[in-house]
């Protein structure tokens, strides 16, 4: 089990702004994950992956992909409050779910 963060790498957001996006994202999906899944994934130590796409319309192909699959996912838009413009969407999360079933749509994604 694991829950995965995927992050576009076009926007340029620093450490910090990542981190913080990709917090959103784990949370967001978290909250929309089954009770099973969630409780599963907890006795399986919190396992989560950071990967990176370069592009919107690689992450909007991902989001497809995952909810023509069925995996919980939750997109993270940005406020625009501090380093990119209002609505940027920054971050795909995904699960948690079975390791195989997320690699599925992100096996070929690189670790960001």
């Amino acid at each position: 089990m694991k829950q995965v963060m995927i992050v576009r790498t076009d926007l340029k957001m620093r450490k910090g702004k990542i981190a913080a996006q990709c917090c959103h994202g784990a949370i967001g999906a978290y909250k929309k994950s089954s009770a099973d899944k969630i409780r599963k994934w907890e006795n399986e130590a919190y396992a989560k992956v950071v990967l990176k796409v370069q592009t919107l319309d690689e992450l909007t192909a991902l989001k497809k992909l995952a909810d023509e699959k069925g995996i919980v996912n939750y997109l993270v838009v940005d406020a625009g409050r501090t380093q990119i413009p209002t609505s940027s969407v920054t971050v795909l999360a995904l699960g948690p779910d079975e390791d195989k079933i997320l690699d599925e749509v992100t096996g070929d994604l690189k670790l960001l």
